[in-house]
């Protein structure tokens, strides 16, 4: 054990409890991500720039939250976890367990405002870059309460901030939970609203939709190096996790949106 181990901060998962009702950090990091999201939101549908309504921003907040919800606990059944599921399908709604795929969740996102789009009659990138710009702060409090709760901890090492996470063994692991908080929530966040303070041109539509999509494949990829596989899975044909496989194509994807909307933006008169 390396001398400057970190101990496991003794933080009790659940927040709030009334009798047998009990409220975890976990889902109030939810709560209050989609709040703020939400409070993004309107502040972009303030600007005149941004083909924002009302009626827009109700149906985004009421179909993305129920995408997240079900493609994330969806994606984790089909990505992560199947053979069990299959073996047990009354667990699959028992959210309360823990279990949630980013990866899953995006696909249900994008199908909500695949849906919103095509009933408000707006090009789906403008929703896109708009939810682009309001999702980090849920990242970075949906891995501070995976940090809580002491799951989906890193590999073993030995550096000085090491930590000994309760449920992982004795060995002193890589806080990858606080890694991803500081990459996919604060990082990223800051670049993209950086970003969306520029006057907003439909031209450009895309553009903070690929670059949320390369900032958070890329800093998934590459986290999953120190973090430990899912024990279900291991190493995928010995060498990459499931993590880095999904977030492949987002890396993809968000490299040909940032390309289009560039191109497209070089080629009206300015």
């Amino acid at each position: 054990m390396p001398l400057l181990a970190l101990p496991f901060p003794s933080i009790d998962p659940v927040a709030i409890a009334f009798g047998p009702i009990a409220i975890r950090w976990y889902a109030l990091a939810y709560l209050i991500g989609i709040l703020l999201g939400f409070w993004i939101l309107k502040r972009l549908a303030a600007r005149p720039d941004w083909p924002l309504s009302s009626a827009v921003l109700d149906d985004l907040l009421f179909y993305v939250t129920l995408g997240v919800v079900l493609g994330g606990r969806l994606g984790y059944v089909l990505f992560y976890n199947p053979a069990h599921f299959l073996a047990r399908p009354l667990d699959i709604p028992a959210v309360w367990q823990g279990g949630m795929s980013f990866h899953g969740g995006l696909v249900g996102v994008v199908l909500a405002l695949l849906l919103v789009a095509r009933k408000h009659g707006l090009a789906p990138l403008v929703l896109g870059d708009a939810l682009a710009v309001a999702t980090p702060p849920g990242l970075l409090l949906g891995r501070l309460a995976n940090f809580v709760n002491g799951e989906l901890w890193g590999r073993p090492t030995d550096l000085p901030w090491a930590v000994v996470f309760p449920h992982a063994g004795p060995e002193p692991r890589h806080p990858s939970q606080l890694y991803e908080a500081a990459l996919e929530g604060l990082l990223l966040g800051a670049v993209l609203l950086l970003l969306a303070r520029r006057p907003y041109r439909a031209e450009a539509a895309g553009r903070l939709a690929g670059v949320f999509l390369l900032g958070y494949g890329l800093a998934r990829f590459c986290v999953e190096l120190v973090r430990e596989p899912d024990p279900q899975l291991g190493l995928l044909l010995g060498v990459v996790t499931m993590g880095q496989i999904l977030s492949l194509p987002m890396l993809a994807l968000g490299g040909w949106l940032v390309h289009r909307a560039t191109t497209r933006s070089r080629a009206l008169p300015a």
